[in-house]
């Protein structure tokens, strides 16, 4: 029986080898979809700037800033709404499909509750950067942005989490088609609303935030309409008694979710500072900053889908409350997405002179300095690139494990303690400038990445299982 043809998970197989062969190969057919849909995700902010590119250096350096204050906003939310998945991958494993709704159905409760005041601040967003030192020309472009922007942020979240439920149930592929469709679609809206095509009007920054918002909200409905209208998905009910709030799982929702939701934070806040610190090197090492980091977010989503695979799969292990299962799929997923980095980290140093094209054109004399620091932060990230790899990958097991508090106190060192303090001191004290910037965050990643596979070796060994009881199904909901 394959993963797909599931109902509630099966009994794993009998002897050690085939034991791990399946849980590479279930986790690799879980991830596949889940990781694709991340990518496509990444390649509609990807094409939305390399369009933006073609406006100049100031509109990509501008976008860097919008999407600094956006961020901040959304790393909090999607931190509360990256516990349905292993609340609900959890109800799973324990044959509870009453909890898998509700743990949706919280999810959706919190991207409601925390998107209504977070979507205003957004408009805010021109005061907020020029407080933190920005330029007001900057400001002012990347408060254009925000205008169209803002409004994202609770259709995004409400779709993050019927991905998360999708996953949850062993069927993620209907967001992988939602997000496929939606990718051309986006393309096509920004285009005609940047440049003004089809008949639109031209609003440049304005025009790729109005599109993003507008496929974000379609891809929501979308998904909503395929969970209450086709199988497996419609049997769960995930709209029934919507409007009764559920406390206890809420309180739960918010007891795995809020420390996730600080760990985003803090990890978000760390490369923000960067990219204002870049801002005051100049606007040339901010453009780089942000093509690298572009580069490095799409490499990235391969494991951080399957780190949502791996809590999936581990939630599914502490559901069933098997200990030996638990770990395998925590190490499992992590030789995974190792693996994975370890190989596009070395065609990225390869290709590191060519990709900035995709970004800024062809090269000419107003751009050459962003390209040559653009193929240098890539070269000076590879070790960055794979301690990112395995640090999201190590966060996603220990969440199927509801182990959330100490990667909190983990990233506070990591990122601020040590990876911001190294940032400043090699970037401005040894005047490395960008490149120093970039060692930093590199030093602080890798740190973090040490932490969590630590942390989730050594509750593993012991055969740590958390008390998940059945507070998700004890009410009658």
């Amino acid at each position: 029986m394959s993963l797909h043809d599931r109902t509630f998970p099966a009994d794993a197989p009998a002897s050690g080898r085939s034991l791990w062969r399946a849980e590479l190969t279930d986790t690799v057919r879980l991830a596949t979809p889940i990781a694709l849909t991340q990518l496509g995700q990444i390649a509609m902010m990807t094409t939305d700037l390399m369009l933006l590119g073609r406006l100049g250096a100031d509109v990509v350096a501008a976008a860097a800033l919008a999407h600094t204050v956006l961020f901040a906003a959304f790393t909090l939310g999607m931190g509360l709404v990256a516990a349905v998945a292993p609340l609900a991958a959890q109800a799973f494993g324990a044959r509870d499909p009453r909890g898998v709704r509700r743990a949706l159905r919280v999810g959706m409760w919190a991207s409601v509750l925390a998107g209504v005041p977070l979507t205003a601040l957004q408009f805010w967003g021109t005061d907020i950067l020029q407080a933190l030192g920005q330029t007001p020309e900057n400001a002012a472009l990347a408060g254009r942005y925000l205008l169209g922007l803002g409004w994202c942020l609770i259709p995004a979240w409400i779709f993050m989490a019927i991905r998360g439920f999708m996953g949850a149930v062993n069927r993620p592929e209907p967001a992988l088609w939602i997000t496929l469709v939606a990718i051309p679609t986006n393309l096509v809206l920004a285009w005609a609303l940047i440049y003004g095509e089809l008949g639109l009007p031209r609003l440049d920054l304005l025009g790729a935030g109005i599109a993003t918002t507008f496929v974000n909200v379609a891809m929501c409905a979308v998904a909503l309409i395929v969970c209450v209208t086709r199988r497996p998905f419609k049997k769960y009910h995930v709209l029934g008694r919507f409007w009764r709030f559920d406390g206890p799982l809420f309180r739960k929702l918010l007891v795995v979710g809020l420390p996730i939701a600080g760990a985003y934070l803090l990890e978000f806040g760390v490369f923000a500072a960067a990219a204002l610190l870049m801002g005051t090197i100049s606007t040339t090492a901010l453009a780089a900053h942000q093509i690298a980091l572009q580069i490095a977010a799409v490499l990235f989503m391969v494991p951080f889908g399957i780190s949502i695979a791996a809590t999936v799969r581990v939630g599914h292990a502490v559901g069933r409350r098997d200990a030996a299962a638990t770990r395998r799929a925590g190490l499992a997923a992590l030789a995974l997405g190792a693996g994975f980095m370890v190989i596009m980290t070395g065609l990225v140093a390869l290709a590191r002179d060519v990709l900035p094209v995709m970004f800024l054109g062809s090269q000419t004399p107003e751009t050459a300095a962003t390209f040559a620091l653009t193929a240098t932060l890539l070269l000076v990230g590879m070790f960055f690139f794979i301690a990112d790899g395995l640090q999201t990958v190590a966060a996603g097991a220990l969440r199927g494990l509801n182990d959330t508090r100490m990667p909190l106190v983990f990233a506070t060192i990591s990122f601020w303690v040590i990876g911001f303090t190294a940032c400043w001191w090699f970037g401005f004290r040894a005047d490395l400038g960008a490149i120093g910037v970039w060692i930093g965050l590199t030093i602080g990643i890798l740190v973090y990445a040490v932490l969590l596979v630590t942390r989730f070796h050594v509750l593993t060994a012991r055969g740590y299982m958390p008390e998940v009881g059945h507070a998700v199904s004890a009410a009658s909901h």
